[in-house]
């Protein structure tokens, strides 16, 4: 398994390509940038066999529509933000956009147990920094796709509409007591990260410490 870092946009969102077995691969949060994402995909010799998204703020979701009419391959929104996918324009910042909306093919909601270019992924619900926000946790690799939830050294903002600081707390806080310490954290923005070094060094999450 290998998850391939791309930082796409002008919020310099991470999109994430984790290849599996033969040659297959899963794009979690392709947020900009459509066309390096494809070239990548082929220089890679990469079949993509599903898009995989966290949530749909924008920054997240504007390569969604290209990617997945390029690759053929189906999409899997959290269900409680399908609406606001499948009309993006509607929920961007000024001066941003304009992008394609999608309609997803598939929808996930956290508990779900996917299997998907040879890998086991557990979808967790995550909510707080977006109401139907999910995480995609990979045990047998120890790595979590973590999206806006969770940084190094920061945490996802709850100032947007439908984020709520408690709840994020209250999510970050079942990550670290569900995984262990040695996971890889391959977040939305910025660098990779594990979870033990968050629980020690992250300020935010002193709270939860005591």
């Amino acid at each position: 398994m290998t998850a391939r870092c791309f930082t796409v946009g002008p919020l310099q969102e991470n999109c994430w390509i984790v290849s599996g077995d033969e040659g297959r691969a899963l794009v979690v949060d392709p947020g900009d940038e459509a066309p390096r994402l494809i070239g990548a995909l082929e220089e890679l010799g990469l079949e993509t066999e599903a898009i995989l998204l966290t949530h749909t703020h924008f920054d997240h979701v504007g390569a969604v529509a290209a990617l997945a009419r390029h690759t053929g391959a189906p999409v899997y929104c959290p269900k409680l933000e399908v609406p606001v996918l499948q009309d993006i324009n509607s929920y961007i910042f000024p001066g941003y956009g304009p992008f394609e909306s999608h309609d997803p093919e598939e929808t996930i909601e956290g508990g779900e147990q996917l299997t998907l270019a040879g890998l086991t992924i557990d979808v967790l619900f995550t909510p707080g920094h977006s109401p139907g926000h999910v995480s995609f946790s990979l045990p047998e690799h120890s790595l979590l796709l973590s999206g806006d939830v969770l940084f190094q050294g920061s945490i996802g903002r709850t100032d947007l509409p439908g984020g709520d600081y408690a709840t994020l707390m209250s999510s970050i806080a079942m990550l670290l007591n569900t995984l262990p310490d040695e996971t890889r954290v391959c977040p939305g923005h910025m660098g990779a990260t594990t979870l033990g070094r968050e629980r020690a060094s992250n300020p935010f999450l002193h709270e939860l410490a005591r």
